[in-house]
């Protein structure tokens, strides 16, 4: 039987393998598709090669910030349909505003439990992107 649906793909931009393997593992359940970068250098043109449905971006990434690529990515046409969702270790709410102004579609403060990481990556996946309100859905 041909499968006719494209699979929800997701990159993780995350450098601590052990969030890794937590996200590898929850993703796969989930039946995402999945790809890792384990730095920022490289992150925005996987991106733009890709286009993934939905970019899980680390903060805090060995050679490029996790800021600096989402601001790259949202000054890109091509990128706009790509959702991202930032997680840090730094989950202060001035985090969250500055991660969200640079153009995040939602932002999680790590250590999470998966089920909350769950919700918010059906969240963001459930609603097309120009209909995001302005803040995010990181609270929602």
């Amino acid at each position: 039987m041909e499968e006719t649906a494209k699979k929800t793909e997701i990159l993780v931009v995350e450098d601590e393998d052990n969030i890794a393997i937590a996200l590898d593992y929850l993703l796969t359940r989930e039946g995402y598709s999945q790809t890792r970068i384990a730095t920022g250098a490289g992150a925005v043109d996987m991106i733009r090669e890709r286009k993934p449905d939905l970019v899980l971006l680390d903060v805090m990434l060995p050679e490029v910030s996790g800021y600096e690529i989402c601001q790259s990515v949202r000054a890109d046409p091509d990128c706009a349909d790509v959702r991202i969702l930032m997680m840090t270790a730094r989950g202060s709410a001035m985090e969250r505003r500055k991660g969200l102004a640079m153009g995040a579609d939602g932002f999680i403060s790590k250590p999470f439990e998966l089920k909350e990481l769950r919700e918010q990556v059906r969240k963001i996946l459930a609603v097309e992107r120009s209909e995001l309100p302005q803040e995010g859905i990181a609270d929602a």
